[in-house]
């Protein structure tokens, strides 16, 4: 064996650590705060999705312009610009994916290839993709190149399989979990190639450092120990820096000098057609599992939705209830509680994608795009109660109309144009602003039910939109009597067509249409 001396060339200086248990304990860590901080930012201090973006991808920048004019291994800017690299590789994919709505299966393909390429690039250049090689500024670009498509990645596949195909980020951890446990295993138990099981496993740290960092920031309703991005954040960021430190105090992560191994043609021959073949059998073996993974979470998805919705009709009517809860909420200036519901609203939103999704895609990404906004609205630093109004009136007109539970827009429009010209106090009135929210939910959901023909139902939202009526009557008709007689008008007209002996679906959804436009002008 041939050996060169560090000192002899600072060409020769290795730029990465050597591959001990510290460089993936902190590899884990790093990913998992990429993952919390960036929702920290995104959702706790409200910059959104687009600002987050380019913020972290400036300080990746930077963080990698100093890599690179290092001359060797330091452990601060290395293991920083991968704290870095991975946020802004999921932020990368975020914003193909709730940004441009591109599919995560698309995104997954496109990302797989990247790799891919850059992988065959590599080594066609450099002869290797050991991480042990990395002293070349060529190399280097080539390893950063990759280490940014293998977050990209892991990230479209992570969501890919625990939100759109309903896995859960605890089940995908522990599956990912199980992945790189036999990738060591076939190192050590039948040789499998450690330059390709390095690789596999640093692929598929990603997905398990999102899971874990999802579980223990998400809250406790949700299936999370509930300790929120912040704290997680913190926790993790502790040990990262306390190993940063030991790092470099001790120095046992960097290598002292640089072996290149003197072997035959034979040898290098015969070796090149062994991890050929283990990479081509690595590969087809997670084609199955991947292929063969995504079409059973598709048929568990299929066996446990009713066969026969071909729309959107009918699934919608908790989002449009929540909804209006936050509208109520934002009219009156109370953001806590807004906030708290925007939270709801976008774990019920994405535990239900496996099953909408496969409905309608179309129509799911149009509302999830309303949705994005109406969470990027209400959870910014400093919410602005009219833009969240705005936000939230598009995205709960967009529900409706999917839901069946509202006319079109267009004919939403005309009847509101209709209605300021017969009756200009009603749409002008701010008196009782904030204050229907409630019967405008419940008439939906009558609405809801008479499309469906489920007039059992209907009725009995019937009794609870007269009771809840005759209640608040003393509070609203003395806040704008002439307001509340015309809609008292129109709800004893939607009592009365609902709970006829032989309910008429049309009349009914008409009178409840017509009742809903004056609620929703009057609010």
């Amino acid at each position: 064996m041939e050996t060169i001396k560090v000192n002899e060339t600072k060409s020769m200086l290795s730029k990465v650590p050597e591959v001990t248990i510290f460089f993936w304990i902190i590899k884990v860590l790093c990913t998992t705060v990429g993952e919390t901080f960036s929702d920290f930012l995104n959702v706790n201090v409200g910059l959104g999705l687009t600002l987050t973006t380019i913020i972290m991808g400036i300080a990746f920048v930077i963080m990698l312009y100093f890599q690179f004019k290092t001359t060797k291994y330091v452990s601060g800017i290395y293991w920083v610009t991968v704290v870095l690299i991975s946020v802004f590789g999921t932020l990368v994919t975020d914003n193909l994916t709730d940004g441009i709505g591109v599919p995560l299966e698309l995104s997954t393909v496109v990302f797989s290839v990247l790799l891919g390429l850059t992988f065959l690039f590599w080594y066609l250049s450099e002869k290797t993709l050991s991480v042990h090689s990395i002293y070349t500024r060529k190399r280097e670009t080539f390893y950063w190149l990759t280490i940014l498509f293998t977050f990209a990645l892991g990230t479209a596949v992570g969501d890919l399989y625990s939100e759109q195909l309903g896995l859960g980020y605890l089940h995908t951890g522990i599956f990912v979990a199980i992945i790189i446990a036999c990738s060591f295993l076939a190192w050590k138990l039948i040789n499998l190639d450690s330059v390709l099981s390095f690789w596999v496993a640093y692929i598929f740290t990603r997905p398990l450092g999102a899971s874990l960092g999802d579980f223990l920031s998400q809250p406790k309703e949700y299936g999370g120990l509930g300790f929120g991005t912040t704290v997680t954040s913190v926790i993790f960021l502790i040990p990262i820096s306390a190993i940063i430190i030991f790092l470099a105090v001790t120095k046992c992560d960097t290598s002292p000098k640089i072996e290149i191994e003197t072997v035959s043609p034979k040898q290098t021959s015969e070796s090149k057609k062994n991890v050929l073949l283990q990479t081509f059998t690595v590969l087809v073996a997670f084609l199955i599992v991947g292929i063969g993974g995504y079409v059973w979470c598709n048929n568990n998805i299929v066996s446990k939705t009713d066969s026969s919705p071909t729309t959107l009709k009918g699934q919608l009517t908790d989002f449009i209830r929540i909804e209006n809860d936050m509208l109520k909420y934002a009219s009156s200036n109370n953001f806590t509680s807004a906030k708290t519901k925007a939270d709801e609203l976008e774990h019920d939103w994405d535990t239900s994608e496996p099953k909408l999704r496969k409905i309608d895609s179309s129509t799911w990404i149009q509302i999830d795009g309303t949705i994005d906004s109406v969470l990027s609205a209400v959870r910014s630093k400093n919410p602005d109660a009219n833009k969240c109004k705005t936000v939230l009136q598009n995205s709960l007109n967009v529900l409706s109309e999917s839901n069946n539970v509202a006319p079109s827009s267009n004919s939403l429009q005309t009847s509101s144009k209709l209605t300021s010209q017969s009756n200009p106090q009603t749409t002008s009135s701010t008196k009782l602003k904030g204050q229907l929210t409630d019967f405008i939910t419940i008439e939906n959901e009558m609405l809801n039910y008479v499309n469906l023909k489920n007039f059992t139902s209907a009725k009995k939202k019937a009794d609870e939109l007269e009771n809840d009526w005759d209640t608040s009557e003393p509070k609203l008709r003395k806040i704008d009597s002439s307001t509340w007689i015309q809609i008292d008008g129109t709800i004893d007209s939607v009592l009365s067509a609902v709970r006829s002996n032989n309910p008429n679906s049309g009349e009914c959804k008409s009178a409840i249409q017509n009742s809903t436009n004056i609620l929703n002008g009057a609010n």
